[in-house]
């Protein structure tokens, strides 16, 4: 029996509105004028439906600390130096009441599916996976929680991180992390890479590593993409694998970023930018032709990369802005990537739904029959207009119940005669 039906909903710019019908949690039938009467109903009146968005790649754990200390010298060492400091003051309801605030702004704003990394090392341990652990239960039903456990500091200049990040996995995170660059030389970046490759294959959990985060490949820790996709290819991990920022792929020379695109392609390692931290962090030593880092997302379409983007971090040290607004943080990306257009804007769309399904290994997602009723009505009438137009979240369903609403009244006065 049907539970809900959306009535004339437009998920096609070039298609009439059609109507789709929801049961136990799932969409059972999309098509126009469905006769199937439902329990209950949402006129959608011809705007926007667009699967729920998925941020692919977020700090829960670190967000709004700007407030307590910014990054004054706006660097990445400057941000994990200060976040190192802050840390130490960390408890588990420090983090779960800051990384709360978070969530319900995500779901306002149409999140279905958060993937969150919070810092494993010896100076927090695991009190941000705990904190999240205990969150995902409690949002159970209104959001869903992947949890990666992430080594900051590193691994081999923090010891015993290696066994902190295997507690996480037996305490129940979903994901390993890992921070390639966040090592002294070449030689530790791989044995980094080549241990949590190790815990990744003992607990069968995907890695999600932050990798390759300059302005630039002339610092070779932060050029281990290739050597990321050779152990992809050598431990079987094809499709298995994310890498997060990418920023120095921006900074090649066409041919060698061509054919790093390529071995990513091949090796299935998706890729995720994460445009509001990796342009506010860019550039800071340049004097002239200061350089705006993003990881070249046309040529990781063309060179059929799975891509995604997120927000990554929220008023901290890393990125001082955001809403968890993933909309916002697309038009964003955008701009900053020279796409332009219905067909680049529905490709940047789409990286924050059916792309980032993709990335954090969901299945069944998007809108069509059998996948989760996870859905969003907006109040743009276009999908082309959706990042343009800022639209307010009208209905956020999570499995097909609503979990958040706006309602926003605008009226234009007329002129007050002279």
């Amino acid at each position: 029996m049907v539970d809900l039906v959306l009535r004339r909903a437009r998920i096609d710019d070039a298609a009439a509105p059609v109507d789709i019908a929801v049961a136990g949690g799932v969409i059972t039938e999309i098509g126009p004028e469905l006769p199937s009467p439902g329990i209950d109903e949402i006129d959608c009146a011809g705007r926007v439906v667009i699967p729920g968005l998925i941020e692919s790649h977020l700090h829960l754990d670190k967000a709004l600390l700007d407030d307590e200390r910014p990054n004054r010298d706006g660097t990445l060492a400057g941000a994990i130096s200060v976040t190192a400091e802050l840390k130490r003051g960390f408890t588990v309801a420090s983090i779960r009441d800051r990384a709360r605030r978070v969530l319900d702004l995500a779901i306002g704003n149409g999140t279905s599916v958060i993937r969150a990394h919070p810092d494993v090392d010896p100076i927090v341990g695991l009190r941000g996976v705990e904190a999240l652990l205990e969150l995902r239960e409690e949002y159970r039903g209104r959001l869903d929680l992947q949890i990666v456990a992430f080594p900051q500091e590193g691994i081999i200049q923090a010891p015993g991180t290696l066994d902190l990040l295997r507690e996480s996995l037996m305490r129940g995170a979903d994901v390993l992390g890992g921070c390639s660059y966040n090592e002294r030389d070449v030689a530790d970046c791989r044995r980094h890479i080549d241990q949590i490759f190790d815990l990744a294959a003992e607990f069968d959990v995907p890695l999600d590593i932050h990798a390759d985060f300059a302005d630039d490949a002339t610092d070779p820790r932060f050029a281990m993409a290739d050597y990321i996709a050779e152990v992809t290819e050598r431990t079987g991990r094809q499709g298995r694998v994310t890498l997060g920022h990418m920023t120095s792929l921006a900074g090649q020379d066409p041919a060698r970023r061509a054919a790093t695109l390529t071995r990513l392609a091949a090796a299935g390692i998706a890729v995720v930018p994460l445009p509001a931290t990796d342009m506010h962090l860019g550039g800071r030593a340049d004097t002239a032709n200061i350089r705006r880092g993003i990881a070249p997302v046309r040529e990781l379409w063309a060179a059929g990369i799975t891509t995604a983007y997120s927000s990554n971090n929220i008023r901290n040290a890393f990125t001082p802005y955001g809403n968890a607004d993933l909309l916002d943080i697309g038009l964003f990306l955008a701009q900053t990537c020279h796409l332009s257009g219905p067909e680049d804007l529905g490709r940047v769309l789409a990286m924050a739904t059916t792309g980032a399904a993709r990335v954090i290994g969901l299945d069944r997602y998007g809108l069509h029959p059998g996948a989760p009723a996870d859905l969003v009505v907006l109040s743009c009438h276009r999908l082309s207009d959706v990042l343009l137009d800022r639209p307010d979240r009208c209905y956020v369903l999570k499995a097909g119940r609503i979990v958040a609403r706006t309602t926003r009244i605008r009226e234009l006065l007329p002129a007050v005669p002279a």
